[in-house]
């Protein structure tokens, strides 16, 4: 248990890392940056699918996907739906957008609850009820301050859930549906590589220091990951998603205090009804869990 939360928590901080990484990687832009982590999380992935022995999987779902064009295609908007997120994940923080994709994180459960009730029929509790009204009055908030709502926001928090949706309904493991994401999503990233200008080996010569830096993207973006699957793995369902709310608050410190990127004074009241509905569900999945644990200690 105590392993877990530490991995849990690891790869939330790592996530944060390299949501300010992006900004020390110019002449780099977000694109490559995206179509960087795509290329150099295959080895990782494939090391990982080695380990968990779950080629086996993989290989069930090409041969499916060569069968049923409904399932190729499937799997091919999932890769999509992905790619848009991770794409985001990078080009935010170098276009000022960091604080609203962080916004959209803080937002995404709150989105997933209201999936739940009405795609699937799931009954809220009050206090998941009173959580989503919070949310909504922080977004209300935050269209009559400024018209409008940021498109980032958005596209985190209502992007998501059709991806969730649609791994749910195709029913692929995380390590093999990961993998066949990655898979698709190469093609574009070394297209991107390959077009990029100013070029890779012109980038290389003005500023050798990304021959380390590029790399260690990798490398921390694939530690990140083997820290949250293996989480899953360890923590019971509910305390796993609880402690997923660590990485929109610790996002929003990097964009916040790291990032530069300004606060309004009245854009407080846009957070504080959002941070007051995550922690009604936060605390809502911790007192659930709480029980079940001290149920299981008295069957013992």
């Amino acid at each position: 248990m105590k392993q877990g939360i530490a991995l849990s928590v690891a790869s939330s901080g790592l996530f944060a890392v390299l949501y300010y990484y992006s900004t020390i990687l110019p002449p780099v832009t977000g694109t490559e940056i995206f179509a960087w982590r795509v290329l150099l999380a295959l080895p990782f992935l494939a090391l990982l699918i080695s380990r968990g022995r779950a080629w086996g999987e993989v290989v069930r779902c090409a041969r499916r996907a060569r069968t049923q064009w409904r399932y190729g295609a499937a799997l091919v908007v999932s890769a999509a739906l992905l790619g848009v997120q991770l794409w985001l994940f990078t080009w935010a923080p170098l276009h000022r957008k960091a604080l609203d994709v962080s916004l959209g994180y803080f937002l995404l459960p709150l989105c997933m609850v209201v999936v739940g009730r009405f795609f699937y029929g799931e009954r809220l509790s009050r206090v998941q009820w009173l959580a989503v009204a919070a949310a909504a009055a922080g977004v209300v908030h935050e269209v009559l301050r400024l018209g409008t709502f940021s498109w980032a926001t958005a596209l985190v928090m209502f992007g998501y859930p059709p991806y969730f949706m649609l791994r749910r309904k195709i029913r692929l493991g995380s390590l093999a549906g990961l993998w066949c994401d990655m898979l698709l999503l190469a093609p574009p990233a070394l297209l991107v590589i390959a077009t990029q200008q100013p070029s890779l080996w012109h980038q290389l010569a003005t500023a050798p220091r990304l021959l380390g830096l590029i790399p260690l993207l990798g490398g921390l973006s694939s530690v990140a990951l083997v820290c949250y699957l293996s989480a899953s793995r360890m923590l019971p369902l509910a305390l796993f998603g609880i402690l997923g709310y660590v990485e929109p608050v610790l996002l929003f410190w990097v964009a916040f205090l790291f990032l530069g990127e300004p606060m309004a004074a009245d854009a407080w009241w846009t957070y504080i009804p959002i941070w007051v509905a995550v922690l009604l569900i936060a605390g809502e999945g911790a007192l659930l869990w709480l029980r079940e644990a001290r149920r299981a200690g008295l069957r013992q």
